[in-house]
């Protein structure tokens, strides 16, 4: 029996031309993840419009989603965290870099991480010796800097320059490069990887996708910094590079977390993409790198 295929006369023989078939599965239901995706990216659309009065709220809401997403799960494995303090410190994070930019974000990191490190000696009371508290100051400064600093460089993208260009334009420069990363990766993986990159810590991530999000990564970028912000092809070639590494390594930073606390998913919070930190594990990474390159643009 012949593969199902496209027949047609050649030479007077009939000859199958095959359809080529995808090495490895998607891995997820495309129909629910593409209606998600369609109105998450609507939401950005919207908020990159609008500018950082719309920005910052919506990077807010999903870096204290993914927070209490990732607490939540931490807390189920055993290590306490004080979720409502680490939320708390974790919104003032991004809301200071509003007003005073990096500097307020590197300020409210270092206060945070000191209320959490002298938190924690006391969180059993005076006359008790603290438990785990190496191990769990430690989680809790891994949980500040993995989404509320990160995502703050996502917010502060908003910032970049924008007395000369709309700051929309540097939300749309990062989103579009992160879905051409995505699809890339994603095409590339789905239709040809073979290769895998880590497997001891994501078997499902190949070198073969990698190759699909850096040519993808870099195409965007070198087309969107040209054409949206005037800059050199060079700087969007580090962009595309810089973001897709970042992201690259950013998920294989959650799918070992994920790994060592036994879960497949954060949550079902997002249909067809599992939680927020789901979609944002190589996002937030990417933001800090973008924000740089960026910076690096408007000024020359």
């Amino acid at each position: 029996m012949t593969e199902p295929g496209v027949r047609r006369q050649a030479g007077g023989f009939d000859r199958v031309i095959r359809r080529p078939r995808p090495k490895n599965s998607a891995g997820r239901d495309l129909r629910s993840a593409t209606l998600t995706g369609v109105c998450l990216g609507a939401a950005v659309l919207i908020a990159a419009w609008i500018g950082p009065f719309a920005w910052y709220p919506l990077v807010a809401v999903a870096v204290g989603l993914a927070m209490w997403e990732v607490l939540t799960r931490l807390r189920e494995a055993g290590y306490r965290q004080p979720r409502t303090f680490l939320l708390v410190l974790g919104q003032a994070m991004l809301w200071l870099s509003a007003p005073f930019g990096a500097s307020g974000l590197v300020s409210g990191f270092a206060f945070s991480v000191l209320f959490l490190m002298f938190y924690r000696l006391f969180h059993n009371g005076r006359h008790n010796s603290p438990e785990n508290y190496v191990r769990d100051t430690a989680v809790g400064i891994f949980v500040l800097a993995w989404i509320p600093l990160f995502g703050s460089f996502a917010a502060l993208i908003s910032l970049v320059d924008a007395g000369k260009l709309h700051g929309g334009l540097y939300i749309l420069t990062f989103m579009l490069c992160v879905i051409a990363s995505d699809v890339g990766g994603y095409c590339a993986g789905v239709m040809f990887g073979s290769h895998p990159m880590a497997p001891a810590v994501s078997p499902s991530k190949s070198w073969e996708g990698f190759a699909g999000s850096i040519t993808f990564g870099v195409i965007t970028g070198i087309i969107v910094v040209t054409w949206l912000l005037n800059g050199s092809w060079m700087l969007g070639v580090l962009l595309g590079v810089a973001l897709v590494i970042c992201a690259t390594l950013g998920d294989l930073v959650e799918s070992q977390f994920k790994r060592e606390l036994g879960i497949k998913d954060m949550s079902d919070m997002l249909p067809g993409h599992g939680g927020i930190m789901d979609r944002l594990d190589g996002m937030l990474p990417a933001a800090a790198s973008t924000w740089l390159v960026l910076e690096l643009v408007a000024k020359l």
